[in-house]
């Protein structure tokens, strides 16, 4: 009889990361996370296989007369065809074998010698000399505990939640270096709740395990939208980072033909050279040196200016840019706080080109500490070619005192600060600027969805106010300080009460003034 795998979910991924994190005697966490995914991935395709496959062999109903190790029949419904001993039965069967470690590979190859999509995608390390075989089999025992790719763990999303925290908490233990993959899941929601990409081509040049498509996805579904209505669109540099991604979206069921992986990166080597996306998502890696900006002085995206060789910031905004289809494009994207007012080497003229052709749609000042990987200040920037609405204006928006510790390092969203962010912005956007000078009516029912400005929160600026300030873009300038809660006392009444909490604190500290001389005294010492 199986196990249940009715485990709450964070129960259920706390265990596996124990049993994972044992891992860790014999290779590092960069290396190890792919040994964890992979089996995850495998167990994943094998429990989908194998409930299709057990469909076949009954052969009823719409299955009557079909052929159980037909590949088509698995193609037909979206499902990878795993060879029998590629089979997570067949894996666990040999899980306490000195040689288990091969026959993972083994089964990595057979699996993507039968699913073209997965060609070159699929980790085959497990029979490295340093990969303990006891402790590996261990973590395939755990993994076969747990239901993940049959119908109901699909659509409960187990596997899903169990990735996602896996790649969370590599990006803890890893530091810098996993944060390079992933950006933590409250920003992501952010800024595809304020994208909103219901239709059409979604981009990111520096894509990573894949998060922002994953959340597209996840907002679709949550909008009763169709999935088939966008295609993404994608490329990494870093081979293992896009085997990852090329996971997580098969795991999603989304095509992940079109992300691409060269050394080179999205600047060298353009993936998507004609690409002109609906939406573009992305958290380039901040501050970039060595991005190789002086081999492309005279490059085509330098539309508002050649970016400095020492940083790639406006390399990024302006690679966005390229790519965004002429007529509502719209990208939502992180970068340090420094590209909001740095001057050096022509990125304040760029700035200033950006605002005066009316690029810049908002800017949000995120909180510290949202990231796993540093500690630079960061921000969210929206453009979108060809406005429609709000022309000539920019939303600003200070989310710096918003959400909460979720331990003494970081910081995360709460779902409620998502909604405020978001909601402002969707506000502004479907409001006109008369609207913001309206008084609130209370018998109007509207009024709930009208923006206003709210100090130390939310401004919208016109150009002419942005000029006023050289093109800084920080949203302090404009959003000013919030204004104090009156408490209903009256002033007088406060200052008299702090007055004689003053004097019994003086008259205290008197009185301990001389407790401490007596006692002193009586050991001889006179003060």
């Amino acid at each position: 009889m199986a196990k249940k795998t009715e485990d709450k979910p964070i129960n259920l991924e706390k265990k596996l990361w124990k049993t994972a994190d044992k891992l860790r005697k014999n290779i590092d966490a960069a290396e190890y996370k792919h040994v964890v995914l992979g089996l995850i991935f495998l167990k994943y395709i094998s429990d989908a296989f194998d409930e299709l496959h057990q469909k076949l062999l009954e052969g009823k109903g719409e299955y009557a007369g079909a052929d159980p190790e037909d590949k088509d029949e698995y193609g037909a419904e979206n499902v990878f065809f795993v060879p029998e001993k590629a089979r997570w039965s067949y894996i666990q069967s040999q899980a306490k074998l000195p040689n288990i470690g091969k026959l993972i590979d083994d089964a990595m190859d057979l699996i993507e010698a039968e699913n073209n999509t997965l060609k070159g995608v699929l980790p085959k390390t497990y029979g490295r000399s340093n990969l303990d075989p006891q402790t590996l089999g261990g973590l395939i025992d755990t993994i076969g505990t747990i239901a993940l790719g049959d119908e109901k763990s699909k659509n409960q999303d187990v596997l899903g939640r169990v990735y996602e925290y896996f790649l969370g908490q590599f990006a803890l233990n890893e530091g810098k270096k996993g944060g390079q993959f992933y950006t933590p899941e409250s920003i992501v929601k952010l800024l595809v709740e304020m994208l909103q990409p219901y239709k059409g081509r979604v981009y990111d040049p520096c894509c990573g395990s894949g998060g922002m498509f994953v959340q597209s996805e996840k907002f679709i579904e949550s909008h009763q939208g169709r999935l088939d209505d966008i295609s993404v669109y994608g490329q990494e540099s870093n081979q293992t980072t896009y085997r990852l991604c090329r996971m997580n979206l098969a795991i999603r069921g989304i095509d992940g033909s079109n992300i691409k992986w060269n050394t080179e990166g999205s600047f060298l080597n353009n993936a998507h050279k004609d690409l002109k996306a609906d939406y573009i998502i992305a958290n380039p890696p901040f501050n970039v040196s060595d991005w190789s900006g002086e081999l492309l002085r005279d490059d085509a995206r330098w539309q508002y200016g050649v970016p400095p060789t020492g940083n790639a910031n406006f390399g990024w905004v302006q690679h966005f840019l390229y790519h965004l289809k002429p007529d509502g494009g719209h990208a939502g994207f992180v970068l340090a706080n420094g590209s909001l007012s740095s001057n050096s080497g022509g990125e304040g003229d760029i700035r200033q080109k950006l605002v005066e052709n009316d690029l810049v749609e908002c800017i949000v000042m995120l909180p510290k500490a949202l990231f796993f990987n540093t500690g630079i200040p960061a921000c969210l920037w929206f453009l979108r070619r060809g406005k429609k609405q709000r022309n000539g204006e920019v939303l600003f928006i200070d989310a710096s005192e918003l959400g909460y510790m979720i331990d003494r390092k970081n910081r995360t969203f709460a779902p409620e600060d998502i909604a405020k962010v978001a909601d402002t912005y969707h506000n502004w956007l479907s409001s006109t600027s008369f609207d913001t000078k309206m008084p609130v009516s209370s018998d109007s029912e509207s009024n709930e969805e009208l923006y206003r400005d709210i100090k130390g929160f939310c401004k919208s600026a016109a150009i002419e106010d942005i000029q006023k300030h050289k093109f800084v873009l920080t949203p302090g300038r404009y959003v000013g300080i919030p204004e104090e809660e009156e408490d209903g006392i009256p002033f007088q009444e406060k200052v008299d009460a702090l007055t004689e909490k003053l004097r019994t604190q003086m008259q205290t500290a008197q009185q301990l003034d001389q407790d401490i001389k007596a006692q002193l005294s009586k050991i001889g010492i006179e003060l």
